[in-house]
C-alpha cells in the first residue's frame, strides 16, 4: 500500500472506532468524559515509559486504561460527594493532565515524548514504523494496533449491545433488570481508554476529541435509532478522515488538525440540512 493510503487508513481506523464510541458518549451525557480521559492517558503513558523506559508497546497500552479507569472512579467518586459531573470532570482531567505534563518536562528526557506531539499526534511518521504480520507482511504498528483497538469495541459492542443501550438511556431500569450497571461503566470506560490511547500516537489528544464526539453528535441529529446512528457516526468519522487528509495536502496544513476541522464541517451540514432536527427543517414546519 501506498505511503498515502496508510495515513488514510490509519485514520479512517480512528474515524471507525471512535465513532462507536462516541454514540455511547452522546447517549450517556458525558462528552466531557472524551476530553478528560484523552489527556489523562497522557499521566499512564508517562509513566508506563518512567517504569519501563518503552515508547510503545503493552505497558502503554496498559498504562493508558489505567489512566482512564482511575479518571472515571475519581470522577465517580467527586460526583458522590455532590459535586456536579461536568465539574468533577474538568478538575480530574485538568489535574491529572498538568501532573502528565510536569513529568515529561521533568523525568522523561530525550525520550520521543512531548506536549505538541500528546496534542497534535504524528500521522505523517506512521507508515514507516512497520512491524511483520502473517499473510499481510509488513503494517505500520500504529495501524495494526488501531485495527485491533477497533475489533475490540466491535466485539464487546455487538456482544452486550442491548445492555448498552437499556444502561444508556434508562439506567435505573436496567438496574432493577439485574444488569451490572456499574461494572458495565467501568467496561465502557475501558473502551474509551482503548481507543484513545490507540489513537493517541497517531493523532494526537485533539483529533481524538474531535473524532470521539462531533460524529456522534452529526448522526444524532439523523435518526432516532441506535443502530443507525452507530453506523453514521462511524461513517462520519471515515468521511472526515478522508476529507480533512485531501485538505492538509492542499493547504499544506496539519493534517491531524484538517481532519479535527473536516469533523466540524460534517456536523454543519448536519445541524443545517438534517430533516429533523436541522435548522432548515424547524424553520419549513412552522411555514407548512
Amino acid at each position: 500500500m501506498p505511503y498515502t493510503g496508510w495515513i488514510i487508513l490509519t485514520a479512517s481506523l480512528v474515524g471507525l472506532s471512535c465513532g462507536l464510541i462516541g454514540v455511547f458518549l452522546i447517549l450517556r451525557r458525558m462528552a466531557m468524559m472524551a476530553d478528560a480521559i484523552s489527556h489523562t492517558v497522557l499521566l499512564g503513558i508517562v509513566i508506563a515509559f518512567i517504569i519501563t523506559r518503552e515508547v510503545s508497546g503493552t505497558p502503554m497500552l496498559i498504562g493508558a486504561i489505567l489512566a482512564g479507569l482511575l479518571t472515571a472512579f475519581l470522577v465517580q467518586w467527586l460526583h458522590s460527594l455532590n459535586i456536579e459531573q461536568h465539574a468533577s470532570m474538568g478538575i480530574v482531567f485538568t489535574t491529572l493532565f498538568a501532573v502528565g505534563v510536569i513529568l515529561i518536562s521533568t523525568s522523561v528526557g530525550n525520550a520521543h515524548l512531548d506536549v505538541q506531539h500528546a496534542l497534535m499526534g504524528e500521522i505523517t511518521f506512521i507508515p514507516w514504523n512497520t512491524m511483520p504480520l502473517p499473510v499481510i507482511g509488513d503494517v505500520p504498528k500504529a495501524t495494526a494496533l488501531l485495527a485491533l483497538a477497533f475489533v475490540i469495541v466491535l466485539f464487546f459492542i455487538i456482544s452486550f449491545y442491548k445492555e448498552w443501550k437499556i444502561t444508556s438511556f434508562d439506567p435505573a431500569l436496567a438496574a432493577s433488570l439485574g444488569i451490572p450497571v456499574v461494572f458495565l461503566h467501568y467496561v465502557f470506560m475501558s473502551l474509551v481508554s482503548i481507543t484513545t490511547v490507540a489513537s493517541f500516537d497517531s493523532v494526537g489528544a485533539i483529533m481524538v476529541v474531535a473524532m470521539l464526539i462531533t460524529p456522534a453528535a452529526s448522526a444524532y441529529l439523523w435518526t432516532d435509532k441506535l443502530s443507525i446512528m452507530l453506523v453514521l457516526s462511524s461513517s462520519f468519522g471515515v468521511i472526515s478522515a478522508i476529507a480533512g487528509y485531501y485538505a492538509a495536502v492542499w493547504l499544506n496544513t496539519s493534517i491531524s488538525g484538517s481532519m479535527a476541522f473536516a469533523t466540524g464541517l460534517v456536523f454543519l451540514v448536519s445541524f443545517v440540512f438534517s430533516p429533523k432536527h436541522g435548522l432548515i427543517a424547524k424553520y419549513v414546519k412552522p411555514a407548512m
